[in-house]
């Protein structure tokens, strides 16, 4: 282990413990506790708006699954495909959930495909769910991010700042030719506070200003996109996929910002010149 440096945040010392002949992983641990939390809260605020509690449970069982399936894929095939795919790689490794290596990004876009497909299935609007579960997703991401901190990976630039975040230099992490008691920016702490400060954020302006029709799904692509963009921008050093010489998740968080700004001014947009349109069946009160 490094150094004890005062005032530093330490990492653990494990990243796993076993139980009989299963090896439980940390990482996996903090995934399945942010889905957990996710789903009461998106549970809470779809029965609040009277909607039916097992076409919730129904939509949110493929879009957990194929959000899962979308995660891996984004960090196996766009942010570090020579990892699996490259000189000396097994391709099989893509299969190593519990190593690390979840793109919210691809999670975002293969759930929304899956809530969209059975939302259609079950006559519900896709603006419904998208609504209720936008604060969920931050939720969700807020907790699983401290998945990376028990793995000692994806941290900042080097810093020292008083909260600087020790990484033992034999984990396999550790950036080649630095001193051992190089500290880094905790940038998993940082955005699980930007992401868990977005849930309070989203819930109040949806209640405040009313936001329907998508309208808080939309503030979500933009503020998560907005804290991504800044962090990958200014403080990240793990391996990533260059395009144009920046990390391809500057580019993804950049789309993300303009998509969610480009919805949400469509919509309201769209209810300004339909101003009578309902938000439909007992959702009228308003997904917000």
């Amino acid at each position: 282990m490094p150094p004890v440096v005062a005032a530093a945040i330490p990492s653990p010392d494990i990243s796993s413990f076993s139980l009989g002949p299963l090896t439980i992983h940390f990482y996996a641990l903090c995934i399945l506790l942010g889905i957990a939390a996710a789903v009461w809260l998106t549970m809470r605020r779809w029965k609040d708006r009277g909607q039916d509690p097992d076409v919730l449970w129904d939509i949110v069982f493929w879009a957990v699954i194929a959000g899962i399936i979308g995660s891996r894929a984004y960090h196996v095939l766009i942010t570090d495909p020579g990892e699996y795919f490259g000189p000396g790689a097994d391709p099989l490794d893509a299969l190593k959930i519990w190593e690390g290596g979840l793109g919210i990004m691809g999670g975002v876009l293969f759930g929304a495909g899956a809530a969209w497909l059975v939302s259609r299935k079950n006559n519900v609007p896709l603006w419904y769910f998208a609504d209720a579960v936008a604060p969920s997703l931050l939720l969700a991401q807020g907790i699983g991010r401290w998945g990376n901190w028990f793995n000692q990976e994806l941290f900042g630039k080097p810093t020292d700042l008083p909260w600087g975040l020790e990484i033992d230099p034999s984990s396999g992490n550790f950036p080649a030719g630095l001193p051992a008691d190089t500290l880094f920016h905790p940038t998993f702490l940082y955005e699980s506070l930007w992401n868990l400060a977005g849930v309070v954020i989203l819930i109040t302006l949806g209640k405040r200003l009313h936001l329907t029709h998508g309208r808080v799904f939309a503030l979500y692509l933009v503020y998560y996109g907005v804290g991504r963009l800044l962090i990958e921008l200014f403080l990240r050093i793990d391996p990533a996929l260059l395009i144009a010489g920046q990390r391809v998740h500057v580019w993804t968080s950049l789309a993300l910002v303009l998509f969610g700004i480009a919805l949400f001014m469509a919509i309201s947009a769209k209810m300004r010149k339909s101003p009578d349109v309902p938000a439909g069946g007992a959702a009228h009160s308003a997904l917000r």
